[in-house]
């Protein structure tokens, strides 16, 4: 946990004191003061794969972009094609450096023709603004919209029918997956995308702010009677983990690119130039020496956690960027690069904790994944 001087310079996001009121465990992140836990990561994380569980999501970045040559610059920063998303759409995509290095991974949504909204993590926030206005060209109006809005995310299998209780208007127009609206609720407008972090069903909600406490509440009331409890980061990484989303900071990095994380599939290499591009085709022409994979731990394995050394017949192959215990598996599991050659579901490694190796293997991605 953060220590005090830590705390005092780490900003609270317009939900904080309903933290508070409700006995959140604090700790700092991203540079913000967030809840890590309520009651327990096991009873929030069980909740959202349940029924349904709400984050505070406030410390995420909303930057936005207006003008004729916005979709041109953000293809020449991006490595997804925003050309391909219609006005309401959103897409996953990388930010990169020249060596092909994840600066971030982030969402762009396509509000309307010109106009784009990007949610970016806390962490990178101030890197990422940097480095877009770096390579922005003219007639393009780039603004930090962050800390004029509030975000919540509503997840699990239950969040549809906790926003119809919400509001039933609006009910009728929430979004398809990967897509966002914005609609009004009494005084609130919101800005709602079918996006999440956790591998289930439901809503990013973002809204002015000053109406944070209003609309927490509101949810709260809909969702009492269906299951609905407030969640923490602690369950937020956990639920994570087990449908292998990756954590920037952890998982990607300036120091790996999107093929050595295996999601090439966000990269657009038919687009004639983008930053990255060049390193990027180097890179698939030469192969590449590790990849991340998920990992399961024999039955009575220790917790996984990140640097923990990976190997095979006692010669080091990789290394863990994110471990837990699986709440849902009821196992260890963890995320990490190992040479490519050992990065075949099936295959038996050992992890070494605390000097001692435990057996583990190598699975298929995710580790978990939600009933259709």
């Amino acid at each position: 946990m953060a220590g005090a001087a830590d705390e005092n310079m780490s900003k609270r996001t317009p939900l904080f004191h309903e933290h508070s009121k409700l006995g959140a465990k604090m700790i700092e992140f991203g540079g913000w003061q967030m809840p890590v836990l309520y009651t327990s990561i096991v009873e929030e994380h069980r909740a959202v794969r349940k029924s349904a569980g709400v984050f505070d999501i406030s410390h995420m970045g909303q930057l936005e972009l207006e003008g004729a040559g916005a979709e041109q610059a953000l293809n020449n920063i991006l490595t997804n094609n925003v050309a391909s998303l219609r006005e309401g759409e959103g897409q996953y995509t990388f930010m990169l450096n020249e060596n092909g290095g994840v600066i971030d991974d982030l969402i762009v949504y396509r509000r309307q023709q010109s106009r784009y909204l990007l949610v970016v993590n806390a962490a990178k926030m101030d890197e990422d603004i940097a480095w877009i206005r770096s390579h922005l060209g003219g007639g393009i109006a780039f603004s930090n919209q962050s800390l004029r809005y509030g975000a919540v995310a509503l997840q699990g299998p239950r969040a549809s029918e906790i926003m119809r209780r919400f509001d039933r208007a609006i009910a009728t127009e929430l979004p398809a997956r990967n897509c966002v609206i914005e609609v009004a609720s009494g005084d609130l407008s919101l800005t709602i995308a079918r996006t999440g972090y956790t591998g289930e069903d439901g809503f990013e909600i973002f809204f002015p702010a000053q109406f944070a406490t209003e609309l927490w509440t509101r949810l709260l009331i809909a969702g009492k009677e269906l299951g609905l409890c407030p969640a923490g980061l602690g369950a937020r990484d956990t639920l994570r983990m087990e449908v292998c989303y990756p954590l920037n900071g952890a998982d990607l990095s300036t120091q790996r690119t999107p093929f050595e994380a295996g999601l090439g599939i966000f990269v657009d290499l038919t687009k004639t130039n983008f930053l990255g591009r060049s390193a990027l085709l180097a890179q698939r022409k030469s192969g590449l020496r590790q990849r991340l994979v998920a990992v399961k731990g024999a039955e009575r394995c220790p917790p996984l956690r990140a640097h923990y050394p990976v190997f095979d017949n006692g010669k080091q192959i990789g290394e863990l960027t994110s471990g837990t215990l699986s709440p849902t598996l009821g196992r260890s599991i963890g995320l990490g690069y190992v040479d490519v050659e050992f990065a075949v579901p099936g295959k038996e490694i050992e992890i070494e904790i605390r000097g001692r190796k435990y057996p583990a293997t190598v699975e298929k991605k995710p580790l978990y994944k939600r009933a259709c």
